[in-house]
């Protein structure tokens, strides 16, 4: 496959403030149309999980409703792929085909080299994620082909856990090793899990630069406000 022009360019993204990338597994998925319409405005990226069953516990979203959502909104959208290695170039070539403008695959899979030249042949911009257990220094190969590092700060693919104590060394660790690497072009760092109004705060202090927000944003009893409290954290 020859490498497609590039879909996004991550340097129009915001560099001043802390991003919200909008988890859309926490939107009213009855009236997600609708959701959308309401949330855009303050989204700098929506977030969409993808999941077998399998290499993650939850089982969700699937290539045709990222083609809808695609219709919805001009913002980039983020799909996270938590799959098996069996199915893993399968599931790029049909997001990447909906509409995905950014494809993360996990470190823990072990087809990550051919993954990331897949994400790359479809001018989608690769990411890269890390669980929990894995060392922060398992990026540290993968980092100058990817355009987003994103961290998990809880165990995968279970709401409403407490974020864990090593969230923020691990994004700190993170920040140190984007700094080092020596890529010319710009690697987001994005927290994921335990995103409340306590943690926020503390995770854009170890160095992320957008956090995943699911219940925070699409449960809040005043969305406008939610967002630009978190665009003043600086």
């Amino acid at each position: 496959m020859p490498h497609a022009k590039v879909r996004f360019d991550m340097k129009t993204l915001p560099a001043e403030r802390l991003m919200a990338e909008l988890s859309l597994w926490s939107a009213d998925l009855t009236r997600l149309a609708d959701e959308i319409t309401r949330v855009d405005e303050y989204a700098d990226i929506y977030h969409i999980d993808v999941s077998d069953g399998h290499f993650s516990p939850a089982f969700l979203f699937f290539p045709d409703v990222v083609a809808q959502i695609r219709q919805l909104t001009h913002k980039p959208l983020h799909v996270h792929l938590m799959v098996d290695d069996r199915i893993l170039l399968e599931q790029i070539d049909q997001f990447a085909e909906a509409g995905a403008d950014i494809i993360s695959v996990h470190a823990e899979n072990q087809r990550l080299d051919q993954a990331l030249t897949r994400i790359e042949e479809y001018g989608c911009v690769p990411g890269l994620v890390l669980q929990l257990p894995t060392p922060v220094s398992a990026a540290e190969t993968w980092l100058p082909r990817v355009g987003i590092l994103t961290l998990l700060g809880t165990l995968m693919g279970v709401k409403g856990q407490d974020l864990s104590e090593q969230a923020c060394g691990r994004l700190h660790e993170a920040r140190q090793l984007i700094g080092r690497c020596g890529a010319e072009h710009r690697i987001l760092l994005a927290a994921d899990g335990a995103i409340r109004s306590h943690t926020v705060p503390a995770l854009r202090e170890s160095g992320a630069d957008t956090v995943v927000m699911g219940s925070l944003a699409f449960n809040a009893s005043d969305y406008r406000e939610t967002m630009l409290w978190s665009r003043a954290l600086r």
